[in-house]
């Protein structure tokens, strides 16, 4: 499994409607193939920087699949209007298993 994390920067002002619209673009991942689901979390300190952490079957599926498909250019018409900059994108494995207590 590959995690995704996009930090975005919020244009001031216009983040309640950038919530909104990651929350309509649910069901933009939810239709990707080797989507494994998505959490939106926002700064505490900095309340226009957000990370969309998606999780991914494989790499391929993010960079060839999801960003070649119409599915991509659906999630930019709904969240790009609100970038106060261009995202920054990286991927990630995980090294051993999530530890809960």
């Amino acid at each position: 499994m590959i995690v995704e994390v996009a930090s975005i920067r919020v244009k001031e002002g216009l983040e309640a409607e950038f919530e909104a619209a990651v929350g309509k673009a649910v069901d933009v991942f939810r239709r990707a193939d080797g989507c494994l689901g998505l959490v939106l979390t926002r700064c505490v300190e900095d309340q226009s920087h957000y990370d969309v952490v998606i999780r991914w079957k494989t790499l391929e599926d993010h960079t060839v699949g999801f960003r070649g498909s119409p599915l991509f250019a659906e999630w930019r018409a709904l969240v790009g209007p609100f970038f106060a900059e261009p995202p920054s994108v990286k991927h990630y494995a995980n090294i051993f298993p999530p530890v809960e207590f």
